[in-house]
């Protein structure tokens, strides 16, 4: 659903406003309490603002740590799925999360790719066939002074027409 209405969308704005009012309106994303605050045009860097509230602040006054990681969960996933195009199958595969010290303000996380790892990828992927990315990020206060947990991911990445062929001899 999501993926045929970013189709019709992409006919009337910027790739870079449906990624964001996309998440922001999007009901599984809108439950985790976080916000895409900012986007890139070449859809590269993302901003997630996890603001505390009622709506995730827990019994001892701080942001419920699953919200912290549910704000967290899809984005790079969404993020590579957009910039590397049709020709490629991307899943998240695994994702940890170490506390580090309890979210007590608003929390915030930077979602970065870089053009050389882009282009990194894409070349692992003529190569290997398959691959697992792993990207590492911080869950920080507006001037990331302080870090309230670090998550880790591992995104599983193919080439689509190997990936169909290797699900059929399953």
């Amino acid at each position: 659903m999501y993926a045929t209405l970013s189709r019709i969308l992409k006919k009337f704005f910027k790739e870079s406003t449906i990624f964001k009012y996309g998440f922001n309106v999007s009901p599984m994303y809108r439950r985790s309490t976080g916000k895409i605050c900012a986007v890139s045009e070449d859809l590269l860097r993302a901003r997630v603002k996890i603001p505390i509230s009622y709506k995730n602040r827990n019994y001892v006054g701080s942001i419920f740590g699953g919200s912290l990681f549910s704000a967290t969960d899809p984005v790079f996933m969404i993020q590579l799925m957009n910039v590397l195009g049709n020709d490629y199958v991307v899943w998240d595969k695994e994702a940890t999360i170490k506390f580090k010290r309890p979210a007590t303000q608003d929390a915030y996380v930077d979602f970065i790719f870089t053009e050389e790892e882009i282009q990194e990828i894409k070349e692992r992927v003529v190569t290997e066939k398959e691959i697992n990315l792993n990207k590492e990020i911080k869950i920080t206060n507006k001037d990331e002074s302080t870090v309230f947990a670090e998550v880790s991911k591992v995104i599983y990445i193919a080439d689509k027409v190997y990936y169909k062929n290797k699900r059929k001899k399953k």
